[in-house]
């Protein structure tokens, strides 16, 4: 039996790691297998995707990336930092995300960078955003893809069967 490779049409589950090239870093990871149905949706970066074409379960590729490609340079000026006591208080701890909106109504997310005793600074660049990266991605499995996959781009959950269950009305 002939192992199936990744295709238009295919169900595919992975999990990977994005790791700095220059520290050798993790810089995020999926901690659960990431299923989405190959040619229907774009989950990660063109080019990684391009790079998953014809591959099997069980194969790891690296998939090195640079980030300023996907990105652009970082943007300075998208770094703020503020006195503390001007942001409120659920916002102080590195790694919040904070949803600001400029004054034509646009909106961007930042996220905490740095917190110290009279200052906090945020930033809205992505946190990839002037890296190089590698992608390593562990293809768990391969399969043809269901109708109901394609349609939603990827695996469908069953429903429980409630069949024969009373529901109780909360009071």
């Amino acid at each position: 039996m002939s192992k199936e490779i990744i295709e238009d049409g295919k169900y595919v589950e992975l999990t990977y790691k994005v790791i700095d090239q220059i520290s050798g870093g993790v810089l995020t990871q999926v901690e659960f297998p990431l299923g989405y149905v190959h040619g229907t949706n774009e989950i990660l970066a063109p080019a990684v995707m391009a790079e998953l074409e014809g591959k099997a379960a069980g194969e790891v590729i690296e998939v090195p990336i640079d980030c300023n490609q996907i990105y652009g340079p970082r943007d300075e000026s998208l770094v703020i930092t503020d006195r503390l006591q001007n942001v409120p208080e659920e916002y102080h701890e590195v790694g919040m995300s904070i949803l600001m909106e400029n004054d034509r109504g646009q909106t961007k997310t930042f996220l905490v960078t740095r917190v110290d005793k009279t200052s906090i600074t945020i930033d809205g660049n992505n946190p990839l955003c002037g890296r190089e990266v590698i992608f390593r991605l562990e293809i768990l499995l391969v399969r043809d893809a269901t109708d109901e996959e394609i349609q939603y781009g990827g695996k469908v959950e069953q429903r429980p069967d409630l069949e024969g269950v009373t529901q109780v009305p909360i009071q």
